[in-house]
Order: C-alpha cells, then sequence, then structure tokens
C-alpha cells in the first residue's frame, strides 16, 4: 500500500488528535492516509514533530512511498523515517510523445516536420513504446543508443515503414528541434532546441488534464503529479486518460 499524507486544518470548535491515521481510497485506489493536524498558527517546529511521527508510524506499518501535500516543505522528514514520494518516473516516459508535442504546439513549431531524437542507455520497453510513438508523428526521428537499435529499427521498418537515423553523430544530436534524455547524456551542448530529461522528477511537468468526472474523484490540496503517477501505477488510470491541459 501507499501512503497519502494530507493536512487537516484545525477548527476552534473541535479537538482532533495531531496525526491521524485511516484507508482511504481515490478512483477505488487504496491508500493509508496520515491526516496531519495544522492550524494558521502553528509553529513550524510543532509541524516537523507532527510530520515526524506521521512518518514513523506509516514506515512502521510497512509504507515507504507517500503520495504527499501540494508543495510539501517537509521531504527531508519523511526521508529520515524511509519514506519517499512516489516515483514519476514511469509516468514521465509513459507521456513523452504528448509532453513532446505539447512544448512543440507551445513554441509555435510544426510538429511534423522538426528532427526528433532519442537518447538512452539501454532498450527497454518504455524506450519501444515512445520511440514507436515518435516516430509515427515525426518525419525525422534520430536513436542514440548504444545496443538494440538495429532490431528496433528494423520492426518499425518493418511494421509501420518508418526510418530512424541510428546513432547520429554529436553535432545532429546537439542541432535536433528535440531530444528526448531517458538517461544523462554527457558532453553535449544544447543549440536552440526542446530538451525533455526523463530521468529527471524535478524537471515540472505541464499541467495535466483529466475527464470532469476524474476530476471530481481527485482530493484537493494533493500534489498533482505525485498522486497521478501512483493512481496510473496501480491501474486506476490509463495513459490514455491523461493529457496536458493547454494552460
Amino acid at each position: 500500500m501507499i501512503g497519502f499524507i494530507v493536512w487537516q486544518e484545525a477548527a476552534a470548535e473541535k479537538r482532533r488528535r495531531a496525526v491521524t491515521l485511516r484507508e482511504d481510497s481515490v478512483l477505488h485506489m487504496r491508500f493509508l492516509k496520515a491526516e496531519i493536524l495544522r492550524g494558521t498558527k502553528t509553529p513550524e517546529s510543532v509541524l516537523r514533530r507532527r510530520v515526524l511521527s506521521a512518518g514513523k508510524r506509516l514506515y512502521r506499518l510497512g509504507i515507504t512511498r507517500a503520495v504527499l501535500p501540494e508543495a510539501f516543505p517537509y521531504g527531508e522528514v519523511l526521508d529520515g523515517c524511509g519514506i519517499r514520494p512516489v516515483s514519476t518516473l514511469a509516468l514521465r516516459r509513459a507521456l513523452a510523445a504528448d509532453w513532446l508535442r505539447w512544448e512543440l504546439e507551445r513554441r509555435g513549431r510544426a510538429p511534423a516536420a522538426g528532427r526528433i531524437a532519442l537518447s538512452a542507455e539501454q532498450l527497454t520497453g518504455e524506450l519501444v513504446r515512445t520511440v514507436t510513438e515518435v516516430a509515427l508523428r515525426h518525419r525525422y526521428v534520430l536513436l542514440d543508443l548504444p545496443n538494440g537499435g538495429e532490431e528496433l529499427c528494423h520492426h518499425l521498418r518493418r511494421e509501420y515503414g518508418v526510418s530512424l537515423l541510428l546513432n547520429p553523430e554529436r553535432e545532429q544530436l546537439e542541432e535536433a528541434d528535440a531530444l528526448l534524455l531517458f538517461d544523462k547524456r554527457e558532453g553535449l551542448k544544447w543549440r536552440n532546441g526542446i530538451v525533455l530529461p526523463l530521468y529527471d522528477e524535478s524537471v515540472p511537468l505541464p499541467p495535466i488534464g483529466l475527464s470532469p468526472a476524474i476530476e471530481e474523484e481527485l482530493p484537493a490540496g494533493t500534489d498533482r503529479v505525485l498522486l497521478v503517477a501512483a493512481l496510473r501505477e496501480a491501474g486506476a488510470l490509463r495513459a490514455g486518460q491523461i493529457t496536458f491541459a493547454n494552460k
């Protein structure tokens, strides 16, 4: 089970526990929720102690990953308890082709005409899916992959009639209109292209859009990317249900 940490706003007319644990669900996915009491005048030191208490209790119950509140400032406290935020890497890579299109459109660039490069250290299912989506949407695709690239290129040519430029020169990568990095790539000097580091969870994603019916089920005040990543990992959300909003 995954943890779910939320702020519980203090009410003057009610006495509540500083930390309350209970099971809850979002889109039929079960979480162990930790509600942490917070008032407008609660001292910083008190909040840190409450977060520490919640983290220790969650960890004792087997929780090592959690969805956090939006702009949560106590991540290092939870990390000291053995609890880390839900990983967003799988979500970022699943949405990489859509993220690319969103960035190209935002900058007024023609999506089909540009040169799109992808770079990875190894062949994975995530890479195959992304390369396939990008190759079907864009005319010129470059693939920087040490091993396994030949088989993938042959497959795409045989199944879809598309061709890739395998293992381009460094200058070709640097001059691409967009570069999708599955792993860190040293020694490149970016020109004016779009760079999407799919290995870096600190890079902000575009605003995520969901259907109104799904939006109604999501709790307010939660880190949206972490929650969507957790729901997708559990199968409560499919990649096709997640879009990037035009904001």
